[in-house]
């Protein structure tokens, strides 16, 4: 099976990103850590006891870490905006057999008390133009419950790409409703539920 896990808004200077996401959705974010072995780091915020959304960024103070950067950052260009979705897997082996051929090789990695095996292409983009979902598995605890609740819920996540049939077709393992596939030109977009109103991503 495979669950909504979290959503990454790319950009290239945190502090920035962070404001325009503080911005766009009135809520603060919390910190959230560095990833050595990709040279990036990250703010966090709720999306309930099991999801959330990090705002990603290269980080300027870290090595260059030797491969391609994950969500293909190292190509990121222009204002902070939401670019990749990530799936929770139960069975990462088994998930990745039924998935697109270029969804990645899963790494183990780590940031403190979190541990994960995640899948990351050798060019750092995703399928589909990176519209292809980040497969993720937990070995341990998931960082949601830690976060503190500012009450923001996801209600739809659309992704639009002329080949969202095949795109879909991929996922087989995915039943959650609030995500929509519609063919046409490439987009995503969240609608996330917040104290202050809907707000989009």
């Amino acid at each position: 099976m495979l669950h909504f896990d979290h959503l990454a808004i790319s950009c290239t200077d945190l502090p920035e990103g962070t404001q325009a996401v503080e911005a766009a959705l009135g809520l603060p974010l919390a910190p959230g850590g560095e990833h050595p072995a990709f040279g990036t780091h990250n703010r966090l915020l709720s999306l309930g006891p099991d999801a959330y959304l990090e705002v990603i960024a290269i980080n300027p103070q870290a090595p260059a870490p030797g491969r391609a950067r994950w969500f293909g950052l190292d190509g990121f260009a222009g204002p902070a905006r939401l670019t990749n979705w990530i799936l929770r897997s139960d069975d990462l082996t088994g998930d990745l057999a039924q998935a697109d051929p270029g969804a990645g090789t899963p790494m183990a990695l780590s940031r403190g008390a979190l541990n994960w095996r995640m899948a990351v292409p050798e060019g750092g983009a995703l399928p589909f133009d990176n519209l292809h979902p980040a497969l993720i598995q937990w070995d341990g605890p998931h960082p949601a419950p830690n976060l503190p609740d500012a009450g923001a819920r996801l209600v739809a996540l659309t992704i639009t790409h002329p080949e969202a049939a095949n795109l879909r077709a991929a996922l087989p393992g995915l039943t959650d409703d609030r995500i929509v596939f519609v063919t046409g030109p490439q987009h995503i977009s969240a609608q996330i539920d917040t104290p202050n109103g809907m707000r989009v991503l």
